[in-house]
């Protein structure tokens, strides 16, 4: 069939593909359908056509899917933030494991490799320790809101339509961030909205509130509350921290980062306290975790102890090895590692991250843990005593070729490899493979209602 642009189709889902999309076939020819799920049949209308697949929108369901379900929040479909609300839990853990044993066989080539069934998160609402909000000139509309002509659409803090860099949803209520920060949101937003300081223009970057940061801590229930803007203005900022500060006893620390950059990244070019400190603390098992405003920390708490949990179990220490950890970021693994292991060596090219590292090994009293900062393929030629295991948690585009040949070359016994991407893990596995056997490898879901998946592989030298 010579499918055309803007033609419509009844289709039949029979597959979703990484990234989230239903997937249909016609005539053996790929089409790409956002918001569906598996054994759905549905009515849609193609607006992307390539050479070897095409993209369409959901126009209308006409056969549901047994695994689809009415989605909880009112911006699911348009927000892009969760988008898969609509599916089963249960089957979001299967198509998140499926994908991870798809990459492997398909673009590693590694046959007959244990994919075990994805560990669940612990809670799959209210799980999230970190949000950011974008405060934006225009407020993007719901479709049921399209044809109201007395819509406010003058001011938006919330969350981006998918794809989009200005396109701004106000959200009232976010059901993946604990219930106090939407009360914590809704205070800011009116502040905001009163004040005569004038919202960020996205397109025009103009104006002076530009995001809002909430961080929980979910072992001490405590908020950090973040506000970015394009200028320090203490005269304007630091009334709304004593409004949050009086309001809710849970906040510990108000700050404000200072950005005049364009770049759409809630990160200041410097920092200006408040209220309180300029950290909250986390725990992760028997260890705590100093976190500042720019500091990463994984999103999910509960799900991170899962997720090292599993690798503590793939590393098999003894008390008796050296424990070398790649882009080891912050140290959260290598020190929920250190009681077991005899020495932990991180290496991190962020040095701020680094600097998090030492400070969180002085807070838990850690001392057989070092970490250096810097290039991982300038400093692990300089590394002396060969490690008997190795972890790796690479960043989403997964391992640079020469890191992987160094740590072919190192040999370690065994290595443990985390990854946020099946098909970087997939690709790093199908080169280590030639010297390392992939034991198996257990997905862990940290991210419920995406289709973003942890993945935790236990590798064994063969010779």
């Amino acid at each position: 069939m010579d499918l055309k642009n803007r033609q419509e189709l009844e289709l039949e889902i029979t597959n979703i593909a990484f990234g989230g999309m239903g997937l249909a076939k016609v005539d053996g020819f790929a089409v790409f359908v956002d918001r569906t799920v598996p054994l759905d049949r549905v009515r849609a209308r193609i607006f992307r056509k390539k050479k070897n697949y095409a993209e369409a929108h959901l126009v209308e369901i006409l056969v549901p899917s047994p695994h689809r379900q009415e989605a909880p929040c009112r911006y699911s479909g348009f927000c892009g933030g969760c988008k898969w609300q609509f599916i089963d839990y249960a089957m979001q853990l299967e198509y998140k494991r499926r994908h991870v044993a798809e990459a492997i066989e398909h673009i590693g080539l590694i046959k007959g490799v244990p994919v075990h069934p994805t560990l669940p998160s612990h809670r799959i609402y209210e799980y999230r320790n970190k949000m950011e909000f974008s405060c934006a000139d225009r407020r993007w509309l719901l479709p049921d809101e399209l044809g109201q002509t007395d819509a406010d659409t003058g001011f938006a803090v919330g969350l981006h339509v998918p794809g989009t860099f200005h396109k701004v949803l106000d959200i009232g209520e976010c059901l993946i961030q604990p219930r106090l920060g939407n009360d914590i949101l809704d205070a800011v937003r009116t502040y905001m909205k009163a004040s005569e300081m004038p919202i960020y223009g996205l397109k025009s970057h103009e104006g002076f509130w530009r995001f809002l940061m909430l961080r929980h801590s979910a072992a001490m229930d405590q908020w950090m509350v973040n506000i970015i803007t394009a200028e320090e203005r203490r005269d304007v900022v630091y009334p709304l921290a004593e409004k949050l500060m009086a309001e809710y006893p849970a906040i510990v620390s108000i700050v404000n980062n200072v950005t005049a950059r364009r770049a759409g990244i809630a990160v200041g070019e410097f920092e200006v306290p408040l209220l309180g400190g300029t950290a909250i603390r986390d725990r992760i098992g028997p260890f705590q975790f100093e976190i500042s405003a720019n500091s990463f920390f994984q999103t999910n708490t509960r799900g991170a102890a899962s997720l090292y949990e599993v690798v503590r179990d793939y590393a098999g220490l003894s008390g008796d090895e050296t424990v070398l950890d790649l882009y080891c970021g912050t140290g959260t693994i290598g020190i929920t590692l250190s009681n077991a292991a005899r020495s932990v060596v991180g290496i991190e090219i962020v040095e701020s991250a680094v600097a998090d590292a030492r400070r969180n090994c002085r807070i838990n009293g850690i001392q057989n843990c070092r970490f250096m900062a810097g290039d991982i393929r300038d400093l692990m030629s300089g590394i002396v005593e060969k490690p008997q295991v190795m972890i790796i948690d690479p960043p989403r585009v997964g391992m640079h070729k020469d890191v992987i040949r160094q740590v072919i070359d190192l040999a370690p016994p065994k290595i443990v490899y985390v990854s946020c991407n099946p098909a970087t893990l997939a690709r790093d596995l199908a080169v280590m493979s030639e010297r390392y056997d992939v034991m198996e490898v257990q997905p862990v879901d940290m991210f419920p209602h995406t289709f973003h998946i942890e993945s935790v592989a236990r590798l064994i030298r063969r010779w």
